[in-house]
């Protein structure tokens, strides 16, 4: 190879790795490690219709926010799924939107929000199997999920590995295309998504990567470039639901209209005027393209 061409891709790794420090250290990455039992002594996302709970799934305890409005005993069943680095925190406002027709469950993926910290970090094929030990741990053989950005990648993951598990699913700005699947190119996308978040959310977003750590957060977002998510949607049985804000730079429209062509039984919404967070912005906008999906089922 030749030494110089080396020499420049290097440069363009190294810088890419500054920059997406400088973005987490911003973003309050650099803060305190997570707690030493690795559960945090506050669960985060407890509201007056969520309540939080602990489940054991192998060696690690999984924190879950679950509804708790009286609904009939044969309500319909609807997981959140969260995206990278963050917890199920910052997708309480779909939940709670969600909450009075269907029994909602919100977990923390391990390395994440409350739950345990492992000592290595999971790939996707990692969280979409710990996905699948968790339901049956919480009651549940089979339901309807709702992702948001890398949840997107993870329930693809879930249907293709474990598709007995997914009734239907909505993918709610799912990443990440072939063509931007590096450093650079996600720290230019984020910066321009930042601005289209409110405070709160970034104060969130800044607990939660605490909790996670820096090198997690990395690994994790390394693995999300690593997964083709297109390869696995030609497998999916299940029906998928895009859901894409028209001013979301992350997963922008070409790409959308791909991943929902890719699918089987894929059909593609679009929300104007909101952007890639729009679980927390803009939760009743989506649970009412939502709703009618889901009761399809």
């Amino acid at each position: 190879m030749n030494p110089l061409r080396m020499t420049r891709r290097r440069f363009l790794l190294a810088t890419a790795a500054v920059a997406a420090s400088a973005w987490a250290w911003k973003k309050g990455l650099g803060g305190k490690a997570a707690s030493a039992q690795g559960i945090s002594p506050v669960l985060g996302g407890e509201s007056d219709v969520l309540r939080g709970s602990f489940v054991d799934v192998g060696d690690w305890r999984i924190h879950t926010l679950v509804s708790t409005l009286d609904l009939p005993p044969d309500a319909p069943n609807v997981v959140l799924v969260h995206g990278l680095g963050l917890s199920g925190q910052y997708m309480v406002p779909t939940a709670e939107a969600l909450a009075p027709y269907y029994r909602v469950y919100v977990p923390d993926f391990p390395g994440f929000g409350d739950s345990s910290k492992p000592s290595r970090a999971l790939d996707v094929a990692g969280m979409a199997d710990v996905l699948n030990a968790w339901m049956p741990a919480v009651g549940l053989e089979r339901a309807m999920l709702l992702g948001n950005s890398f949840g997107c990648q993870i329930i693809v993951e879930l249907a293709a590995r474990h598709p007995e598990r997914v009734e239907r699913a909505v993918l709610q700005g799912p990443t990440t295309p072939p063509e931007e699947r590096s450093w650079i190119w996600q720290f230019i996308r984020w910066q321009q998504n930042g601005p289209n978040n409110p405070p709160r959310m970034e104060e969130i977003a800044g607990e939660d990567y605490e909790k996670a750590g820096l090198v997690r957060l990395f690994l994790t977002f390394q693995y999300s470039l690593n997964h083709a998510i297109e390869d696995r949607l030609p497998q999916i049985q299940a029906p998928m639901l895009v859901v894409r804000g028209t001013r979301d730079p992350i997963c922008r429209q070409d790409w959308a209209e791909r991943v929902a062509q890719g699918l089987p039984d894929g059909r593609l919404v679009l929300l104007p005027d909101v952007a890639h967070t729009l679980v927390y912005t803009s939760p009743q906008e989506l649970a009412a393209v939502s709703r009618p999906f889901f009761d399809e089922a």
